[in-house]
């Protein structure tokens, strides 16, 4: 009984699971829905009283050659039985499109049970059938309960066979069509979905890429700035006292943003083919931390290196650990000033690359940063399967320290 109970709760569910709000209606989806239920209103209805119109039989009272003609009275006109119940169920097979997208499944089930006695009832159901259809398609379309919606749509369908299982093999033209385009509305819901989950999948593939590229941007443009500002200070200080220092200042200042600017001009073209023959300089590698180190040494910031030598690295993996060394003394200058760095590059044991920069702490010589750069570090480095730890020492200063596999994980 608990295996039922969970099941049936599984169940119950999976039918309530919703899909998101359903966009907001412009006033020509509803102008267009209006329309084409009174269009559909009007033929279901015309197609009822054509069904109900009965003439008396011409051979009721058979004329007689040798008797003159008898005027029958009341009964010559023909007799028409309309029954204003059936004109108001043609009317509700049609009219509920109006909230098709409002109310989906309200207005599906409203017009399958209009449809279903239309039939019973003989009427026509050409009009019926193009609501039913045009109901079938747009519950699961628009509903926030789509699995609700689907199985709506089938159950209505065994209905209408089960309801007319007299007429078994032989069903009337408007069951089938009914049936056939049933099938055809939710074939098209099928490819809606599909299409829907297309689109989400490429949403989230765009986020990441701008995710990437926001963090690639960051990276660039921070310890490059960072570094400027440095230098810009220091130039400012020693102007007056010192120009031959501040000269070199300002040479550093132009250094850091020529390099900048190499760096993105570098991010730019992954976003561009390059059509025009630019030759690219190759992303940043474990090759480039001297470099890195000695731009960082010229703000006055006493930078080890321990550089062990590792094995070649994919140009991914490269690139991360370039950032994490970059990213971890960019944020040195920034909150720790006058303090010592030290970087250490290793392979460690179980083919892991190992990277720990470290400071004694200092003054801090901006604002307090956001965390953005660390966050972003950690998710370059979980592409590849590595980790990144980051916190104050037990000594005093601060520590990163970043394991990538080098292999593949």
């Amino acid at each position: 009984m608990e295996a039922i109970r969970r099941r049936r709760l599984a169940v119950i569910a999976w039918l309530r699971r919703t899909t998101g709000e359903p966009p907001r209606l412009s006033g020509w989806a509803w102008a267009a829905d209006v329309i084409l239920a009174v269009l559909l209103t009007i033929g279901a209805v015309n197609g009822v009283a054509e069904q109900t119109h009965e003439p008396l039989p011409v051979d009721l009272f058979p004329p007689d050659p040798q008797m003159p003609p008898v005027p029958f009275g009341p009964l010559d006109p023909p007799v028409e039985s309309h029954d204003w119940r059936l004109f108001l169920v043609a009317a509700a097979s049609a009219l509920p499109l109006a909230t098709r997208r409002r109310f989906p499944l309200a207005s599906f089930w409203i017009i399958a049970v209009a449809a279903m006695r239309v039939y019973q009832n003989g009427g026509d159901p050409t009009w019926t059938v193009v609501a039913s259809v045009v109901a079938a398609y747009s519950a699961p379309m628009f509903s926030r309960y789509r699995n609700l919606a689907l199985v709506s749509v089938v159950v209505a369908g065994v209905l209408v066979i089960t309801g007319n299982s007299t007429t078994l093999p032989s069903l009337p033209s408007g069951v089938v069509t009914f049936v056939l385009l049933s099938s055809v509305g939710l074939a098209a819901n099928a490819i809606h979905v599909w299409r829907q989950r297309a689109h989400e999948a490429a949403r989230v593939a765009t986020d990441l890429e701008r995710a990437r590229l926001a963090r690639e941007l960051h990276d660039v443009v921070s310890h490059n700035v960072s570094v400027m500002v440095v230098q810009a200070g220091a130039a400012r200080k020693v102007l007056d006292t010192d120009p031959s220092l501040a000269k070199e200042a300002l040479l550093a200042v132009e250094a850091g943003g020529r390099a900048a600017m190499t760096e993105l001009r570098q991010v730019i073209g992954l976003l561009t083919v390059d059509d025009d023959g630019l030759d690219l300089a190759p992303q940043p590698d474990l090759a480039g931390l001297p470099a890195l180190v000695d731009r960082v040494r010229s703000t006055g910031v006493p930078v080890t290196l321990d550089l062990a030598p590792v094995p070649d690295l994919p140009p991914g993996v490269a690139l991360a650990a370039y950032r994490v060394v970059q990213e971890a003394l960019t944020n040195t200058m920034r909150h720790a000033a006058g303090s010592s760095a030290t970087v250490s590059v290793t392979a460690a044991a179980g083919g892991v690359l190992r990277i720990e920069v470290t400071d004694t702490g200092g003054t801090p010589a901006g604002t307090r940063g956001s965390g953005r750069g660390l966050a972003g570090l950690r998710e370059r480095l979980a592409v590849y399967g590595g980790t990144l730890t980051a916190g104050p020492r037990p000594t005093g200063g601060f520590r990163v320290l970043a394991e990538i596999p080098l292999e593949a994980p």
